[in-house]
């Protein structure tokens, strides 16, 4: 692109080319714009110069233009429509946009959170490329640079002011174990805990989660001499889960994909470990004004809203005595 010619040219010129095209009269075009005649007979005469033509002549039957005025109006229309759009943004539309948008999140998020999202996302922006990371370190820095869009995370302690923050709900920690297992009778605590293996599921940036680092129930998850199977991939938990007497320390609103989690049920933390997870959406204050991201960000919101009034009384048998999975603010 030849921007050091462009930037020579004052754009105003082709909103009165536009104008005089239109009007076919130097008054009538001036009276359009809110100018006087002579301003506009002067407009005329840049034109003429920018162009090198005289872009119209008089008769009887007014302004006629020229052929090279022809040529261009059959292109200005299109362009000044693009710079208008260009300046002042176009209408949003969902159900056209077909751009893509990238999530950090951990597995047990989007077991939970993407059927109900993508059902609704494919309802209204049926274009809309949606892609999930699971492994994503430093997401903070990852959305100030632009390599993602959104995050959604367990809360960390403490957010910088450019960051846009939402609390998505607030959860409780379960041990989660196969139906039947052995745990499923009597008291749990960390000492008939040390007698089963345990699962380690990979979540992005725990270090930087103050309530990881300082909990008991994170701590003393695993006994010295105790078996355990570290992975990034959940389904392959779940999958051990249901054949093995292992547990998973998780966060209890997993289960309320009950077609993944199905034949896994929820127990207490041990006493003396009762603290929830609070969940937090999180975006770069550059995205705030754009119409794309503001609708999706919402679209996380309501789903969510979804989730929490279809935990009927029913789905909490899998989970008895705990508070219900994910509770929205």
């Amino acid at each position: 692109m030849d921007t050091l010619n462009l930037h020579k040219v004052d754009l105003n010129l082709l909103v009165a080319l536009q104008a005089l095209l239109e009007e076919r009269s130097v008054s009538r075009a001036a009276e359009r714009l809110h100018i006087t005649q002579p301003a506009m007979s002067k407009t005329l005469a840049r034109l003429r110069d920018l162009f090198g033509d005289p872009l119209f002549t008089r008769s009887n039957r007014g302004m006629q233009p020229t052929p090279r005025a022809r040529e261009l109006a059959t292109e200005l229309g299109v362009v000044l429509h693009d710079i208008t759009r260009l300046v002042s943004g176009s209408r949003f539309d969902p159900y056209t946009y077909s751009g893509e948008i990238t999530f950090a999140l951990s597995e047990y998020v989007g077991v939970a959170l993407l059927p109900g999202l993508i059902r609704r996302l494919h309802q209204y922006a049926p274009r809309l490329s949606i892609r999930t990371i699971t492994r994503v370190e430093n997401q903070l820095g990852q959305l100030a640079t632009g390599s993602l869009d959104f995050a959604i995370h367990i809360a960390q302690a403490h957010y910088p002011e450019e960051f846009r923050t939402q609390v998505l709900g607030t959860a409780p920690p379960a041990i989660l174990v196969r139906e039947g297992h052995p745990l499923t009778h009597g008291e749990i605590t960390w000492e008939r805990l040390a007698l089963y293996p345990v699962i380690r599921v990979y979540v992005p940036d725990l270090e930087q989660v103050e309530l990881a680092r300082t909990s008991e129930a994170f701590m003393r998850v695993r006994h010295p001499q105790q078996g355990s199977l570290e992975t990034s991939h959940l389904m392959t938990a779940m999958e051990v889960l249901r054949s093995t007497d292992y547990f998973l320390p998780g966060p209890a609103y997993v289960l309320q994909n009950s077609h993944a989690t199905d034949g896994i049920v929820a127990l207490p933390t041990p006493p003396g470990s009762e603290y929830t997870l609070k969940y937090m959406l999180v975006a770069h204050r550059r995205t705030s004004h754009s119409a794309m991201h503001c609708w999706l960000w919402d679209q996380v919101l309501d789903t969510i809203r979804a989730m929490a009034a279809e935990n009927t009384a029913a789905q909490r048998v899998r989970y008895p005595a705990m508070l219900s999975p994910l509770n929205p603010p």
